[in-house]
């Protein structure tokens, strides 16, 4: 009996503990940390966030909300009860439609009977003809070859012109061309080869100046343009680290004066030829030296080219073909003694041993002083007291052609100023169909007469464009 007893109990047994098993009383997973079942939760990444007993709507393979039949969604789910395809993206509808719409992600989002115009493989507007654009599309009539980025041409054009996106940019073509303009050699293949990569590189940052481009201005294959970033930036030279702690500059005083609409020193003949620096970082000891000719000139009424070499070998604070800065340039003059001329003291366009004779120096200088960032008293001043020299950010300067140059700061940041230039005069140009007025200042630059507008660079005045007002400054000459 006893045994029948047993025998009883443990069947009994086994079909509670069978009913009591966890998947069959939906408790849950076991949790050994908490000594709990747990059930699945709602949520994202795989995991479950609140308790459900049903299948809950949701993306990234979840469910978030109930529901009973297919629901609209993103992401492999549905967000909205549908009984026909809707519109939308991620392979989803999300709009009710009866016939193909247009749009993107391999949808249309508005209907068409006809092939429309757009990107991303679908058309946006109705054409009746090809029309240009990118992406593979058309986005203005054509009837002929184009010029322009996204495989796609922009303006007419009967020879190569350079651009972006694979159309004409840097190809074999315009670099032979380059070459032969700037009559430029390399010593075998692996640097012919070499220096092609790197104009092609460039031609794209002069596509994409171009396109942010709101002045008038052209970038192109200037004679820099098979230059890297750092083999460009070694030739300019403005050294701001080298500004001293404490200046001996003073404040300039700015006259009471009605400005004429447009002013060139270089009418006047107190601005020297465009002279040209060459691969030395120099440009520090250019724009002093085209500040002191000018002002000596302006004072004694006689114009004389002055000695950069001898800033760059005698100036002990600046670092010659390294860079230095156009205060400390002031201060070393008037220690040395003054400035020999250009023909007793040569240009080598190298470092080299200091050999100023102080008993040649033709001009001495007093001390400098330091110009207003306001754009309008510093045009009084150059007015009324000569040619200024600047620092500025010479980003855009490495591609520029000619034409009144307006980057985005983006592109040429204010701050960051890296070349020593000298303003000579200002004016207004005026945009040919828009007839937008363009202020702007002549700034002479020391690259060479074949570089920009003869050697001159137009900037864009009054919202001080590349830092153009950063750090103008002059001599003070007895």
């Amino acid at each position: 009996m006893l045994k029948f007893i047993l025998l009883g109990g443990l069947l009994s047994c086994l079909a509670s503990c069978q009913l009591l098993r966890n998947d069959k009383m939906d408790l849950g997973v076991y949790n050994p940390e908490t000594k709990h079942y747990e059930k699945p939760l709602l949520g994202a990444d795989d995991h479950d966030r609140v308790p459900h007993t049903k299948p809950l709507l949701g993306a990234d393979d979840h469910d978030r909300v109930p529901h009973t039949k297919p629901l609209l969604g993103a992401d492999d789910h549905d967000r909205v009860p549908h009984k026909k395809h809707l519109l939308g993206g991620d392979d989803h509808d999300r709009v009710s439609h009866t016939k193909a719409l247009l749009g993107g992600d391999d949808h249309d989002r508005v209907p068409h009977s006809k092939p429309l115009l757009g990107g991303d493989n679908h058309d946006r507007v109705h054409h009746t003809k090809h029309h240009l654009g990118g992406d593979d599309h058309d986005r203005a009539s054509h009837t002929k070859k184009m010029f322009g980025g996204g495989d796609h041409d922009r303006v007419p054009h009967t020879k190569k012109m350079l651009g972006g996106s694979g159309h004409d940019l840097g190809h074999m073509g315009a670099f032979k061309t380059f070459m032969k303009e700037h009559s430029k050699v390399y010593a075998d293949h692996a640097e012919f080869k070499r220096r092609f990569n790197i104009f092609r590189q460039n031609m794209k940052k002069v596509y994409i100046l171009q396109q942010n481009e709101r002045g008038t201005a052209k970038y192109g294959a200037t004679k820099f343009a098979d230059l890297t970033e750092l083999e460009f930036r070694r030739i300019l030279g403005l050294r701001r680290d080298m500004k001293p702690e404490v200046s001996k500059m003073v404040s300039a005083e700015i006259p009471d004066i009605d400005l004429p609409v447009e002013f060139d020193w270089r009418e006047k003949g107190v601005v020297t030829p465009v002279k040209n620096q060459g691969m030395c970082g120099s440009c520090w000891a250019f724009s002093v030296t085209g500040n002191v000719e000018g002002q000596w000139a302006i004072k004694h009424n006689k114009l004389i080219s002055l000695s950069e070499q001898e800033l760059v070998d005698c100036d002990t604070t600046d670092e010659g073909c390294n860079g230095g800065m156009p205060e400390n340039a002031y201060e070393a003059i008037k220690e040395l003694g003054g400035l020999e001329t250009e023909s007793d003291y040569p240009y080598e366009g190298r470092d080299d041993k200091c050999h100023f004779n102080k008993t040649m120096a033709q001009v001495t200088v007093n001390g400098s002083v330091e110009l207003p960032q306001d754009e309008t008293m510093l045009a009084k001043w150059l007015v009324k007291n000569g040619p200024v020299s600047i620092g500025i950010n010479a980003n855009a300067l490495q591609f520029y052609v000619g034409g009144v140059s307006h980057p985005l700061k983006f592109l040429c940041n204010p701050k960051n100023l890296d070349h020593g230039m000298l303003i000579v005069g200002y004016g207004v140009h005026t945009t040919k169909y828009l007839h937008r007025k363009q202020p702007y200042w002549i700034v002479k630059n020391s690259w060479g007469s074949d570089w920009g507008e003869q050697g001159y660079y137009l900037v864009y005045r009054g919202d001080g464009t590349c830092g153009v007002n950063q750090m103008a400054t002059s001599a003070v000459v007895p």
